[in-house]
């Protein structure tokens, strides 16, 4: 009777002891845990955004199908590819013009062909003499004519005072137009200077003996013909080559500009061919309206 009462107190007791137990292995798990913490779970330190955020950049769906409507070039990248494509071809021009110049130049100065140009000596509207070296250092463009011509030698030199006008805007004193007469029986020195003086007062006319004169034209390569057998004081019309034929400002042939060219069209060939001249020009140091050599 006396171990009946006293089972429920054994149980009361049993319960008290395991209690600190407990506790004792709740604060060792506590203490083992703080000296050995445990790793951090590594985080990104960079705060994705939620992929709907990077994905759509635009309020509405006209915008974005605006955006891919136009692709990959906007209106900066359109522009510069039409400035880069258009300064390619204004150089590729440049290049081929400049090219054909130089190959009309150095054909007439190729091996086997006719030179065009060389010495001579005559005198000008003034007296005075002036000879092939005079004219080196700067282009010339040399007409042979007569001043008795009735209607082609004024329209050209009317064309060449044109064209010398248009070179000299560009390129001032680096060209000397010249006018040689292949009718030197007529064509003296006051008669060239009265003459010319019509057209143009920056003109260099001249003139000589007829064997001066017909050595200057075979050099040229220039034809002429007179008629024999004229009486004194009778008129009489010479036949001769229409050309006006550029010399560089060594004394070489450069190219033959004939009827077929504008005046415009002359003074450009006139002003590349100076552009593309790599030597120095011999300017005089104070040009005026009368072209002097």
């Amino acid at each position: 009777m006396l171990q009946q009462s006293t089972a429920p107190m054994r149980a009361v007791m049993n319960a008290l002891q395991s209690t600190p137990s407990r506790q004792c292995q709740r604060l060792l798990s506590t203490a083992r845990n703080a000296q050995h913490p445990r790793r951090p779970t590594p985080t990104c330190s960079h705060k994705s955004q939620p992929l709907a955020q990077r994905t759509f950049k635009y309020k509405t769906v006209e915008e974005a199908k605006s955006r891919y409507r136009s692709g990959p070039f906007s209106w900066k990248a359109g522009s510069l590819f039409v400035l880069t494509g258009g300064g390619l071809l204004w150089y590729f021009e440049f290049e081929k013009g400049r090219m054909q110049r130089q190959r009309v130049a150095d054909a007439a100065k190729g091996v086997g062909r006719p030179k065009v140009g060389g010495p001579f000596e005559l005198i000008d509207q003034n007296g005075k003499t002036v000879t092939d070296k005079d004219l080196k250092g700067r282009y010339s463009l040399v007409y042979f004519g007569f001043t008795h011509c009735p209607d082609i030698c004024p329209e050209e030199l009317d064309k060449m005072a044109k064209m010398f006008d248009l070179v000299e805007a560009e390129h001032k004193g680096a060209l000397v137009p010249v006018f040689v007469t292949c009718d030197p029986a007529r064509d003296g020195p006051a008669v060239l200077k009265e003459y010319l003086g019509e057209f143009h007062q920056g003109f260099v006319g001249l003139t000589g003996t007829y064997d001066q004169v017909k050595a200057m034209c075979k050099a040229y390569r220039v034809y002429f013909s007179t008629p024999t057998e004229v009486k004194p004081g009778q008129d009489y019309l010479v036949d001769h080559s229409i050309y006006f034929y550029l010399m560089d400002p060594e004394g070489d042939f450069v190219e033959a500009l004939g009827r077929q060219h504008s005046p415009e069209q002359a003074a450009k060939v006139i002003v590349d061919h100076v552009k593309d001249w790599k030597g120095v020009l011999r300017i005089p140091a104070a040009t005026t309206t009368t072209t002097t050599v």
